[in-house]
């Protein structure tokens, strides 16, 4: 993307936060569960989230359900940043360690593949001691429609 292709004075950083911001602002089973946007550009994005004590499951560990929504909220901010809608077709999970109550969580969502409308994109989440706690693999789908009206769209 050029930066005339994002309007005239945005750069791609500018433009995917811009796109991100509109995004948060909407998304209230993020903002209910704590998860935060710590960064995005151009087909990546930051969240994190501290694992509550509404979060344990019967094994005083953080319910693998809130891990995914974690993952899939990063998925969804990094997949968005060109502006076009675009959703989880397909996502695998793998658990790799336990979460904690008290732990924060970081997942880092990165796309590796966008073509068409369909696209490939990979998050890690880990945790405050760098300890890797899932990966997730999820396949991208773009509807056609935009994020914000009123801004253009960049493929990524």
């Amino acid at each position: 993307m050029t930066d005339q292709d994002a309007g005239d004075s945005e750069s791609p950083l500018t433009f995917a936060q811009q796109v991100a911001d509109a995004m948060y602002e909407k998304d209230v089973a993020a903002q209910h569960m704590g998860i935060k946007l710590s960064k995005v550009s151009p087909g990546y994005a930051v969240m994190t989230m501290t694992v509550t004590d509404k979060m344990l499951n019967g094994h005083a560990i953080c319910h693998g359900g809130y891990i995914f929504a974690l993952a899939d909220t990063a998925f969804a901010f990094a997949c968005n940043t060109a502006n076009i809608t675009t959703v989880t077709l397909n996502g695998n999970i793998t658990f790799l360690s336990l979460a904690r109550e008290g732990d924060m969580l970081t997942a880092v969502a990165e796309v590796q593949s966008q073509s068409g409308r369909t696209g490939l994109c990979d998050v890690v989440i880990t945790n405050q001691e760098g300890t890797r706690i899932a990966m997730v693999r999820g396949n991208s789908y773009r509807v056609k429609s935009k994020i914000v009206a009123d801004m253009p769209t960049a493929d990524l």
